[in-house]
């Protein structure tokens, strides 16, 4: 009997200890995270064209000439919210109002269907659509899918998961890459076509790498870039402006 008691203890002591790895583990991994650089910081300030609130969603409205259309924007893995402001501020600067969510771990997957929320908190808005970078684009995909209120899809070095076909929808597909990205898998990202519609638009930006769609330092396993993450997002905002201009045709 004391034998019994004691293997009983030994694993329930064991057990306790790969828990506690564990919890250990994905304390570590959700603490690291990039931040946002002093070039998206400089965005987060409100001006003559762009009204920003960083609340339970970062929120760029624009001051005049508004339009009813709006754009939720999904951060990549592990990157915080405000690294995409300067993006943001960019798009809002035209007259379309941008919404990123603070998603919780800093990671689109534990919240796929935060757009709900930020649709119903916007309900003057006509038109929607989602977008997002890395991981938060292979989400968002997933998220454009599966609702109707999504007129188009933008896509920064990303694409649809295994499990997501948006070939045989009416949705608008832009995605852009950079030719300089070595953490996205472009053979992926070109095999993903299939699961489009036809006239999905494809860009790629000559110079750019992964993390330039933001601003948030160098990433891990990233190549160099030849040109500035400004360069990047100025030439990455003009094509999600210009189809958001087609929304309106």
């Amino acid at each position: 009997m004391k034998k019994k008691r004691t293997w009983k203890f030994k694993l329930f002591i064991g057990l306790g200890i790969f828990l506690l790895m564990i919890a250990v583990g994905f304390f570590l991994f959700t603490s690291s995270y990039y931040k946002a650089q002093s070039y998206a910081e400089e965005n987060l300030q409100s001006d003559s064209d762009v009204t920003v609130t960083n609340g339970k969603d970062l929120v760029f409205e624009p001051t005049s000439n508004k339009r009813n259309i709006g754009f939720i924007f999904y951060q990549g893995a592990k990157v915080e919210a405000e690294a995409y402001a300067p993006m943001a501020k960019e798009i809002a600067k035209q007259g379309y109002t941008v919404i990123i969510p603070h998603l919780p771990l800093k990671m689109a997957i534990f919240s796929p269907d935060r757009a709900d929320k930020v649709i119903r908190n916007h309900t003057q808005m006509d038109t929607w659509l989602i977008g997002g970078h890395s991981l938060g684009g292979v989400t968002a995909s997933d998220y454009a899918s599966r609702h109707e209120k999504i007129s188009a899809l933008v896509l920064l070095a990303s694409y649809p998961g295994s499990h997501t076909d948006l070939s045989e929808t009416s949705v608008d597909v832009l995605s852009i890459r950079a030719s300089h990205d070595e953490v996205a898998d472009a053979k992926a990202i070109k095999a993903a076509k299939s699961s489009m519609p036809s006239d999905s638009k494809f860009i790629e930006i000559e110079g750019g790498n992964h993390a330039g769609f933001g601003d948030y330092g160098e990433q891990k396993g990233d190549g160099v870039a030849t040109i500035s993450n400004k360069e990047q997002i100025m030439q990455t905002s003009a094509a999600i402006v210009k189809l958001m201009e087609g929304l309106e045709k």
